[in-house]
C-alpha cells in the first residue's frame, strides 16, 4: 500500500496512506522503521515518534518502503533541567516557559512523561515543543491565575489596530489559552496531551457570561505562519478547543480532540480568517460543532477583512457533536474553497452544516464548499443550509427572521456553490436535506452526486427542526426540503424510506431527473 510523509519533524514523521478508504483501511498492517516492527494499525494517518534528528529513516508498510530524512535540531532542552517537577501539583509554568524562552532557533523543548500543572504557556518562533506520549500539560482550574489578552489595542499612530484575542467573531478580551502563540512562525507541537482541565473548573458554568474576561481556548494561534500540531491529544477545553486566528499555512495532523458531550461551546477546531489550512487524520468528539470554519463578525470583516480560504479536511473521524463540518455562522469575511474528503461523520446531530444570517454583510460569501467520499452513520440531519440562523442578541429580531423579501444591501450575505459527492448516509431522521436561502439572496447552487441515504424505520422517526430559525415548523422523515435556491441538482441520488419525498418552494432551476426514492 502506497504512502507518503505528511509531515517530517526533528524526532517524528506523520504518515498518510494514499488510498480511497475512509479514515481507516480494511485491515490492520504492520509498520517497520529501519527494519524493526514498531506499530500495527489500520489508520490512514499515524505518527512515528521517538526518532533521532538529522537521520535517514526507512519506513516499510506491506511491500512498500520509503526513506525519509528527519530535520536537524540545534538542541534538546529537557524542562526538568529548568525545574519542572511533573507531579501534577507543583506549578511548572515558569520552568517550562523558561525552557521555551531559552530555546535557540531550530531547537526542541522536551517534556518527559508526567503530569505538569500549568497556567498558559507562550510559544516562540522556530522551535518544537516535543512531548513524550505519556506527558500531560494540565491546566490550572483557577481563572484568576490566567493572564488576559486584550481584544483590540490601538497602534501608536492612532490609525492601526492590533487584535490579540477573539470571542465568537469579535475582538474581545479573553483569557490566554493553555498554549498561546502570537506572531510566531515555523513552530511545531508534537506528542503528549493538552488537558484544559475544564471538567474540574467553572469554565463551563454560565458559559455565555463574561467573568473577568471571556473563556480561553486550549490552543490559540494568532497572526502565525507555518505552524504544525501533530500526534497530540487535546481534551477538556474551556471553550473552542483549537482556534487558529488570522494565521496562514497551518497543519493539524493525527490529533484526538475530546470534550464531554454536554460541555457547552466546546467546538473542536475553529479556523477563523485563515489561509491554507490542513486538518488531517484527526478524531473529534465534542459538545458542540466538531469543525466550525469562520471569518469573524461584521466589525472585523469591515476593518480587518480576511476571508478563510483553502481549507482541506481529510481522513478524519467526527464522532459526536452538533455538526461534523460547519461553515459559520461568524463568517462576515467570507469562506472560499473548502474541501472535505475521506471522512467519517458518526453520530453527530448534523453532517454538512452551513449557517449564516442577515447582518453578516456583503463580504460574507460562502463558495466552493466541497464534500467528497464521506460516510455518515447515525446522523439524523445529514445536510442543513440555513440563512436565518438565530444567533447573537438580535438573532430573533424581525430583521433576521422575516421570511419575506428584503431589499439587498451591504449587510446581505450570500451562499454560492455547495457540492456533495460520493456520500452514504444512514440513520436520517427529521430530514435528509434542509436548505433555506434568503428570498432576496437565494442559495446559489446545491449539487448532489452519487449519494445513497436511508432513514430510520418509521416507528423511530422523530419530529425536529433541522435548521435553527424561528417560525419553521418541525418536520419528520422529509427527504428534501428546499426553499429559495437558484439551482438544485441531483445526479444518481437515492433516498430510502422517507415519509415525505420533497417539499420545494422558489427553486429557480431543478435537475432532479436522477433523484429516486425507495420505500
Amino acid at each position: 500500500m502506497e504512502f507518503t510523509a505528511a509531515g517530517i519533524f526533528n524526532r517524528a514523521i506523520t504518515i498518510e496512506r494514499t488510498n480511497t478508504d475512509i479514515y481507516k483501511t480494511q485491515k490492520e498492517t504492520d509498520v517497520y522503521v529501519n527494519g524493526e516492527k514498531v506499530l500495527t494499525t489500520d489508520r490512514n494517518v499515524f505518527t512515528l515518534a521517538d526518532l533521532e534528528p538529522d537521520q535517514d529513516v526507512t519506513v516499510k508498510i506491506d511491500d512498500v518502503s520509503h526513506t525519509f530524512h528527519t530535520r536537524k535540531e540545534t538542541v534538546k532542552l529537557n524542562v526538568k533541567d529548568f525545574g519542572a517537577k511533573a507531579d501534577g501539583k507543583t506549578d511548572d509554568t515558569n520552568a517550562i516557559q523558561a525552557a521555551i524562552m531559552n530555546c535557540p532557533k531550530d531547537g526542541s523543548v522536551y517534556v518527559p512523561a508526567g503530569t505538569y500543572f500549568v497556567r498558559p504557556l507562550f510559544l516562540r518562533s522556530n522551535m518544537t515543543l516535543y512531548m513524550d506520549k505519556d506527558a500531560e500539560l494540565l491546566g490550572d482550574p483557577d481563572r484568576n491565575h490566567y493572564p488576559l489578552l486584550p481584544g483590540m489595542v490601538q497602534g501608536t499612530d492612532e490609525k492601526s489596530e492590533y487584535s490579540f484575542s477573539s470571542w465568537e467573531g469579535n475582538p474581545l478580551t479573553s483569557f490566554a489559552s493553555l498554549i498561546t502563540a502570537v506572531d510566531c512562525e515555523n513552530t511545531t507541537i508534537i506528542g503528549g496531551t493538552l488537558n484544559g482541565n475544564a471538567d474540574n473548573s467553572d469554565w463551563w458554568d454560565n458559559h455565555k457570561k463574561k467573568r473577568i474576561a471571556w473563556r480561553p481556548n486550549t490552543i490559540f494561534f494568532n497572526q502565525c505562519q507555518n505552524m504544525t500540531v501533530s500526534h497530540v491529544t487535546v481534551k477538556n477545553s474551556p471553550c473552542w478547543t483549537i482556534h487558529p486566528y488570522y494565521s496562514d499555512h497551518l497543519k493539524f495532523m493525527d490529533l484526538y480532540i475530546q470534550n464531554p458531550y454536554n460541555s457547552p461551546n466546546t467546538d473542536g477546531f475553529d479556523p477563523e480568517s485563515c489561509t491554507d489550512v490542513l486538518l488531517l487524520g484527526t478524531r473529534i468528539s465534542v459538545g458542540d460543532d466538531c469543525v466550525a470554519i469562520k471569518s469573524g463578525k461584521i466589525y472585523m470583516a469591515t476593518a480587518h477583512c480576511k476571508p478563510t480560504r483553502d481549507v482541506t479536511i481529510r481522513n478524519c473521524d467526527f464522532e459526536r457533536g452538533h455538526g461534523s463540518v460547519t461553515v459559520g455562522s461568524e463568517i462576515a469575511g467570507g469562506v472560499y474553497n473548502v474541501n472535505i474528503d475521506q471522512c467519517l461523520f458518526d453520530s453527530t446531530d448534523r453532517g454538512v452544516r452551513i449557517k449564516t444570517r442577515r447582518g453578516r454583510g456583503q463580504r460574507s460569501v460562502l463558495d466552493q464548499i466541497q464534500f467528497d467520499h464521506v460516510m455518515m452513520k447515525n446522523v439524523p440531519m445529514a445536510m442543513t443550509f440555513n440563512m436565518f440562523y438565530y444567533c447573537d442578541p438580535d438573532g430573533h429580531s424581525a430583521y433576521v427572521q422575516d421570511q419575506n423579501y428584503h431589499e439587498p444591501d451591504d449587510m446581505t450575505p450570500a451562499i454560492g456553490t455547495i457540492s456533495v459527492k460520493n456520500v452514504t448516509v444512514t440513520g436520517a431522521d427529521s430530514a435528509f436535506l434542509c436548505a433555506y436561502g434568503l428570498p432576496e439572496k437565494p442559495i446559489g447552487k446545491i449539487e448532489l452526486e452519487n449519494v445513497d441515504a436511508s432513514f430510520l424505520p418509521e416507528e423511530e422517526l422523530k419530529e425536529g427542526c433541522p435548521i435553527m430559525m424561528d417560525n419553521f415548523e418541525p418536520v419528520r422523515g422529509v427527504g428534501i426540503w428546499a426553499g429559495n435556491v437558484d439551482t438544485l441538482s441531483m445526479k444518481n441520488v437515492v433516498i430510502r424510506h422517507a415519509l415525505v419525498h420533497t417539499q420545494l418552494k422558489n427553486i429557480t432551476n431543478k435537475d432532479l431527473d436522477s433523484l429516486s426514492f425507495e420505500d
